[in-house]
C-alpha cells in the first residue's frame, strides 16, 4: 500500500462510503464478495464460537456492517440471544436490527460509533464477532488498544471470533498473494473493479499479518489462540478467554 497511514481515510469518510452500500452487505452468500471465502470464512468463526464457549447469551457484533454475522452465529447457536450491533454506519446499523429482529426475539441493542471510543462493560459478551473491521485499525499502539479493549470486553470462557484482510510478514509473500488476489478480482468482475477495490483497500485499510493478531491476541491475555483458515490474503482466526 502506498498511502501513509496519516492519510489514511478518516472515520468519517470511512462511515460515509458504508452508509452509500447497505445493499450489497444484506446478502450472506455475497454480501462480501470482494473477500476470498467469506462464506466459508464467517461460518467457521460462529462455528468455532459454538464449539468454544456454551452457553452463548451476550454477543457483540463489531462492525456488524448488515448484520450478516449475527444472523449466522443465531442460526448456529439455534435459540435466542441477547445482541449488540455496533457499528459507524446507522444505515447499516438500522438494516442489521432489522434482519436480525426477524430471527431473533432476544434482545437486540444497535450501538452507533467507533468501537475503540464506545463505554463497553467488561467481560460482559461471551462471544464477540470482528468480520472486515480490524484492518481499520492504525499504528501499533491503536492495534495494542483494540486488542486489550477485546480482551477487557469479553467474559471469561468466552471468544472472540476475527475474519479480515490480512497482510504478510515477507514482502515477497506479499507481493506473491497480492497478484493472487488481483486474479481473483478480476476474474470476478474485471479490471475495472479490481482497480476499484485496490484503490479504496489503498486509501482505507491498514491491515495486519495474521501472525502479527495471533501474537497480540496472546499478549493481551488470551491463552488460547486458533487459526482457523487462511486463503491468500483473507484470514479466519480467534481466541477463548480462560475462566
Amino acid at each position: 500500500m502506498s498511502t501513509p497511514l496519516d492519510r489514511k481515510s478518516s472515520t468519517d469518510e470511512i462511515r460515509a462510503r458504508f452508509d452509500s452500500d447497505v445493499e450489497r452487505f444484506s446478502s450472506l452468500e455475497t454480501g462480501q464478495s470482494a473477500t476470498i471465502d467469506a462464506p466459508l470464512a464467517m461460518r467457521l468463526i460462529t462455528d468455532a464460537a459454538v464449539a468454544c464457549t456454551q452457553p452463548i447469551r451476550r454477543v457483540l457484533d463489531l462492525g456488524c456492517g448488515a448484520g450478516n454475522n449475527a444472523l449466522m452465529l443465531r442460526q448456529a447457536v439455534g435459540h435466542d440471544l441477547d445482541i449488540d450491533l455496533l457499528d459507524l454506519s446507522e444505515p447499516m446499523l438500522q438494516r442489521a436490527t432489522e434482519r436480525v429482529k426477524q430471527v431473533n426475539a432476544g434482545r437486540v441493542n444497535a450501538v452507533s460509533g467507533d468501537f475503540r471510543q464506545v463505554d463497553l462493560e467488561a467481560e460482559s459478551y461471551d462471544v464477540v464477532l470482528a468480520a472486515a473491521v480490524l484492518h481499520h485499525l492504525r499504528d501499533d499502539g491503536d492495534w495494542l488498544a483494540a486488542f486489550e479493549k477485546l480482551y477487557a470486553i469479553v467474559a471469561p470462557g468466552g471468544g472472540v471470533w476475527i475474519t479480515d484482510l490480512v497482510w504478510h510478514e515477507t514482502s515477497a509473500v506479499q507481493d506473491m498473494m497480492w497478484s493472487r488476489y488481483a486474479g481473483y478480482l478480476d476474474a470476478l468482475g474485471g479490471e475495472s473493479y479490481r482497480e476499484h477495490v485496490f484503490e479504496y483497500i489503498d486509501r482505507e485499510d491498514s491491515p495486519r499479518p495474521v501472525t502479527y493478531q495471533l501474537d497480540l491476541l496472546r499478549q493481551v491475555g488470551f491463552t488460547r489462540v486458533e487459526l482457523l483458515h487462511k486463503n491468500v490474503c483473507f484470514a479466519a482466526f480467534g481466541a477463548v478467554k480462560d475462566k
